[in-house]
């Protein structure tokens, strides 16, 4: 049986070196849908893959107060966005005061500037620096943590001492080899002691988490005192079980803090971070979904494609076929042997449309700093895919090579 493969499989071969332009151009019209199968199910899960983690370091225990949720109001047929007041810095310290939920922790936190230049001795950097002030508890809210030296502690934010935590990013454009603890930068004519420095988190949507630096909040307010800053409360809850009762104190008592009466609606937002991961799912769900619709599109076009060309075969090999009947191969055997041809040249478009796919895919995430995974399911359902279309397409030129009469070939020309 196996020998009888075999020998299916080298005819198939020499089939194709005998009409290897014809077989070229139906491999690449397969592969061209295994490209846009693979490639764009790889896209769609790098993206995936970036914006859950980003989202997932915050804990799924952790919600925040901020000024919008990410959603529309939908008016007179227009998408609308409802226009919210700021969370000011009276709405924060008094929150701080009167929200008293069992074991939480709450920390606050604002961007002053996504554009000051850190300097150091005589080195200095790019005007592209992210400056936040932050609380104790902003680190372990946001699930950031320390590669190198200390957290703020409760002193740091009280005294408001002048320390600060500086991105991965400091260590080369600024330090070197140096070691960065207990070295003075300045931020716009103000000296912080670096205490700590951040692990290394990347880039997201051009987004470099890295060049960032995070001061106490109160001396971030001397330096930053621009009008209407937007400020960001953040409360995670040590027990998940409570996360309901825990949000739901903290709506009423920031409606209080916004004196709204029982029939106002919020001005203000709520987000969990397992919200935002659901709603990317669902959104990857919709390409993916795009992907699976346009690669079964032009994979049918290939099967098509693969048709004609075993069609066309069957008709130039119409006397090679009454040869092998007249020595005695049965309609099985031509059958087969026209199958395993079909699926020879779907496997080679499936391993080529493979290798293109995972190439723009790794490309992409590398454009756009994405984190890359291997599609396996993508690849795996190529295999199949390829399979299935190359019986499908191969199934009516076998059928057609298999009922030749052997006199009628033995005649053609």
């Amino acid at each position: 049986m196996f020998k009888l493969f075999r020998e299916n499989v080298r005819i198939a071969l020499d089939s194709i070196k005998s009409q290897l332009l014809r077989t070229i151009l139906t491999i690449v019209i397969i592969g061209i849908g295994i490209w846009a199968l693979v490639g764009i199910l790889s896209a769609v899960k790098a993206l995936e893959n970036t914006i859950s983690g980003s989202f997932a370091s915050m804990g799924s225990n952790t919600f925040n107060i901020q000024r919008y949720e990410f959603e529309t109001q939908q008016q007179g047929g227009r998408e609308r966005q409802k226009i919210n007041p700021i969370i000011s810095y009276d709405n924060i310290r008094e929150f701080i005061d009167t929200y008293d939920y069992p074991l939480t922790q709450t920390s606050v936190s604002f961007m002053g500037t996504n554009a000051a230049e850190i300097k150091y001795e005589n080195e200095k950097t790019d005007p592209e620096a992210q400056v936040f002030g932050v609380n104790e508890h902003y680190l372990e809210n946001t699930g950031t943590k320390v590669q190198m030296g200390r957290e703020f502690n409760f002193f740091d934010i009280q005294n408001n001492n002048k320390v600060c935590l500086i991105g991965s990013d400091y260590l080369k454009s600024l330090f070197e080899t140096e070691n960065p603890i207990g070295k003075t930068i300045s931020v716009r004519g103000v000296k912080f002691k670096v205490v700590g420095v951040l692990e290394e988190k990347g880039s997201t949507f051009g987004n470099n988490q890295d060049l960032k630096v995070l001061i106490p909040i109160q001396a971030a307010r001397g330096i930053f005192t621009q009008p209407n800053i937007n400020y960001t409360i953040s409360i995670k809850v040590d027990n998940k079980d409570f996360m309901q009762e825990a949000e739901d104190a903290a709506i009423v008592t920031f409606r209080n803090i916004r004196r709204l009466n029982p029939v106002e609606k919020n001005n203000f937002g709520i987000e969990r971070s397992d919200d935002l991961i659901n709603r990317i799912a669902e959104i990857t769900g919709v390409l993916e979904t795009a992907g699976w619709i346009i690669s079964i599109i032009t994979i049918l076009g290939s099967s098509i494609a693969l048709m004609n060309i075993m069609l066309v075969s069957v008709t130039d090999r119409t006397r090679e076929i009454g040869v092998r009947k007249a020595m005695g191969a049965k309609r099985s055997t031509i059958s087969t042997q026209f199958f395993i041809e079909t699926i020879v040249i779907g496997q080679f478009g499936c391993i080529l449309g493979i290798i293109l796919g995972i190439l723009t895919g790794f490309i992409f995430a590398k454009v756009v700093d994405f984190e890359y995974t291997l599609p396996w399911m993508a690849m795996f359902a190529s295999v199949l895919i390829s399979f299935v279309v190359a019986v499908i397409a191969g199934s009516y030129p076998a059928s057609k090579a298999a009922k030749l009469d052997p006199i009628e070939s033995l005649r053609y020309e």
